[in-house]
């Protein structure tokens, strides 16, 4: 049986996650959606949840992996209730998710007692890349037990679309960020060309 991780790291790795979710965040909204989708195995699938901050009242995003099991998203919080963006969903779940083709209003529901559990959260582990194996959780040889019992801490999240699609792929609001080094390098270009 895998070996828990302890309190230190768990914390070094949640501080980790942070940053890199700040940076999956900002290549979402450069236009690099797809292409952070692009090998599943190795970096997991991705979405983004727009929620409401519990504090705050402000909208708040977070990359997260995911997995579509039956047509139904489902994610999981790694770090369980130290998760900010889950205990916002607790008190706000109607959010915004971000999908590589499409974003949904969606209900966050708490998926933890549904019978399919065990194999709900493994499949959520194993669509999440390296992320599983940075937890010392390899979803592909855990027996049931094992991964229930190394799971336990884990919240299963259930987001259920409400139908209100809002368009073609997730906000790419800052694509056009790249038309300006691509304006440049034409105008260097053309001035080389004709000079």
């Amino acid at each position: 049986m895998a070996k828990t991780i302890p309190p230190a790291t768990l914390e070094k790795f949640r501080q980790f996650f942070k940053k890199m979710n700040v940076f999956m965040l900002w290549m979402w909204r450069l236009g690099f959606r797809k292409w952070l989708n692009i090998c599943p195995p190795l970096f997991g699938r991705i979405l983004v949840i727009t929620h409401i901050g519990r504090k705050t009242g402000m909208k708040r995003r977070t990359p997260v992996n995911f997995a579509r099991i039956d047509g139904e998203l489902y994610c999981l919080a790694g770090f369980g209730t130290l998760s900010d963006w889950y205990r916002n969903l607790q008190k706000t779940p109607q959010v915004e998710v971000w999908l590589p083709g499409s974003w949904w209003d969606a209900v966050a529901e708490d998926a933890n007692q549904d019978a399919r559990r065990l194999p709900i959260l493994r499949q959520v582990i194993k669509d999440s890349g390296f992320a599983g194996f940075a937890f010392g959780v390899n979803a592909y040889r855990l027996s049931d037990a094992e991964l229930d019992a190394l799971t336990q801490d884990y919240r299963l999240l259930h987001l259920r679309c409400t139908g209100r699609r809002h368009g073609r792929g997730g906000p790419g609001d800052l694509a056009w960020v790249w038309l300006i080094p691509a304006g440049a390098a034409l105008l260097l270009l053309l001035s080389r060309w004709l000079g």
